[in-house]
């Protein structure tokens, strides 16, 4: 199966459960002729500053998995070589300031994961939210933080599916996908 049709099956098939309850995100449309997935988008601008904004990606097109099997919906916001990461960050677990050194899609398995951009933009992740994390090459302004601080929301566990992408640019531009 290739990178684009791996990361939309993860992507999707994480986003479905949202679909059945209301306390969720609703990351899917029901639109079968333009479907559309929500997501945040964290992004560095051409200053450095870091910036959270929500997006929907609308990229998509008709296509099988095979030969035999009915048409679905694909989208491909990366290809190329990938790293699938699970990781589980222990209860009240925080990450410090820091920045991603690729771009990546992080989804919320379990627990709720928060996120804070340099401009003070904070979002809170439940499971089957998508970020894509392309914070790469934030600038230093004196001294205040610089990249993305994150950590866990409660008192769960929080687990993590990240897909990251060695050989994608960052666009410096948010929702690149719609």
């Amino acid at each position: 199966m290739s990178i684009q049709k791996h990361l939309f099956f993860l992507l999707g098939a994480l986003s479905v459960p949202a679909l059945t309850t209301a306390a969720q995100a609703t990351p899917i449309e029901d639109k079968p002729s333009f479907p559309t997935i929500s997501y945040w988008d964290n992004w560095t601008d051409p200053q450095g500053v870091t910036h959270l904004t929500k997006c929907k990606m609308s990229t998509f097109h008709e296509d099988s998995i095979a030969s035999d099997s009915d048409k679905i919906m694909l989208s491909s916001p990366h290809d190329g070589p990938a790293t699938v990461t699970m990781r589980v960050q222990p209860p009240h677990w925080k990450g410090g300031w820091n920045e991603s050194h690729q771009v990546q899609w992080i989804v919320p398995l379990s627990g709720i994961y928060f996120v804070k951009a340099m401009d003070g933009t904070s979002v809170e992740l439940n499971p089957g939210d998508i970020l894509l994390s392309e914070d790469l090459a934030p600038a230093s302004h004196g001294s205040d933080p610089k990249g993305h601080l994150s950590g866990n929301v409660g008192d769960a566990a929080v687990a993590l599916q990240i897909l990251q992408f060695g050989e994608a640019s960052p666009s410096h531009v948010p929702c690149q996908w719609q």
